[in-house]
């Protein structure tokens, strides 16, 4: 089956156009920290106002439990989305209220309303089919038109994801076609040599990814916590770092059948090894064949790879035509133990081809760092769906477009 597009929804001047939008930004103290995911979603948005819809983008922000709670409300979003569109963005204080009603009505040709967060709604996330179809049928009404552009949702069975899409004549929004283009060309068509690099806490969380991907890539990189299962399984003593020892044999699996394939693992040979878990925690960097032999033994706790391994990873990161990421390499938000997420990044920067880095931690660390956005070849904007895509996994929010 195929895609549908913002075209096979025909005219759409004076239609209310609902969107999904995924503005789910990270806040502190009621201000944004990285508005990414807002201007990821104005390319679609734009489009549609100078088509002329009347555009309703709905959202969710946090996890609210189903009622309001003022640290998730959408306002802030709503003000920035209208520096970003240069328009001002009618802001709803509920979801399917008389606040949502007024504001919709209120909408002209080429305007836009932002409904508040629909996680104050359990309907919206609701385990029951019915309460989410209700939800959605509420929703429905203020639309003539759906459009899915929330990538990072589109692996959730939500009502505003999955039975809105069903209710009204839906398309995907550009976001959304733009990230699948990207992911087709990581599945399908990858430019060769092809190199994964994963990070993040637990190896337990990328199981499906590794299994999936072994078969299509030349070399496999891996850093973060996940490093240290890798290393038990081949036979490295770790400290008190992060370790899923009930992995160590699908490890071990995933190790023997990369030797089958022809397919380069490349683990860290070295780390830094800290006191604790803290910023300004002592630190060693130590060679994996003797991670306890510092001076906080068995207690030492692996927080980043090494400045060794930092190079071999950036090296091998060069030396590729596609090249996709997800996951620091430490503890990115400590400055002593930012080093090997900050190689990594600088390297996929100066990728002769496709580097991508898959969203969640690995697109905030990325700023959070300083780098651009247009230094990369995509940053996604959905760690999530883009992690179980490339499981092979069928996402409820793309088959109910036609996917």
């Amino acid at each position: 089956m195929t895609l549908r597009t913002l075209e096979s929804l025909g005219d759409l001047a004076g239609k209310r156009v609902i969107v999904r939008c995924d503005l789910n930004v990270p806040l502190s103290e009621g201000k944004i920290t990285d508005d990414g995911r807002i201007r990821a979603s104005l390319p679609t948005l734009n489009t549609l106002i100078e088509r002329g819809a009347r555009v309703v983008i709905v959202s969710h922000l946090g996890r609210p439990k189903g009622e309001p709670e003022d640290r998730y409300s959408l306002a802030p979003v709503a003000a920035r989305l209208s520096e970003l569109l240069g328009r001002e963005v009618a802001f709803a204080s509920d979801t399917i209220g008389a606040s949502a009603a007024e504001a919709v009505a209120g909408l002209e040709n080429g305007s836009v309303a932002l409904l508040e967060n629909l996680r104050f709604n359990a309907g919206e996330t609701a385990k029951d089919d019915a309460e989410r179809a209700a939800f959605a049928a509420s929703l429905a009404q203020f639309g003539d038109a759906f459009v899915s552009d929330g990538f990072g949702v589109v692996h959730r069975k939500q009502a505003s994801v999955y039975e809105l899409a069903g209710l009204l004549p839906s398309a995907a929004g550009l976001l959304i076609a733009a990230e699948l283009d990207v992911l087709d060309r990581l599945t399908e068509t990858p430019e060769r040599p092809y190199a994964v690099v994963l990070g993040g806490s637990k190896v337990s969380d990328k199981l499906g990814v590794i299994g999936h991907l072994l078969p299509r890539v030349n070399r496999l990189l891996i850093g973060g916590g996940m490093l240290f299962t890798f290393l038990a399984a081949r036979g490295y003593k770790v400290g008190s770092s992060l370790l899923e020892a009930d992995q160590i044999d699908t490890v071990l699996g995933y190790l023997a059948e990369a030797e089958k394939l022809g397919v380069e693992i490349v683990l860290p040979t070295d780390v830094i090894v800290a006191e604790k878990f803290a910023a300004d925690a002592a630190h060693e960097v130590r060679p994996v064949e003797s991670i306890e032999d510092t001076a906080f033994g068995a207690a030492g706790i692996g927080l980043d790879i090494g400045p060794d391994t930092a190079a071999a990873f950036a090296q091998a990161i060069a030396g590729s035509k596609t090249v996709f990421w997800n996951g620091p390499m430490g503890v990115f938000e400590f400055d002593a133990f930012a080093g090997g997420t900050r190689a990594v990044a600088e390297a996929l920067t100066q990728v002769d081809g496709l580097s991508v880095v898959g969203g969640g931690d690995s697109a905030a660390a990325v700023r959070a760092l300083g780098f651009a956005d247009d230094q990369f070849g995509h940053i996604s904007t959905g760690g999530g769906a883009s992690l179980e895509f490339l499981e092979g996994k069928r996402l409820p929010g793309l088959e109910v477009l036609g996917w």
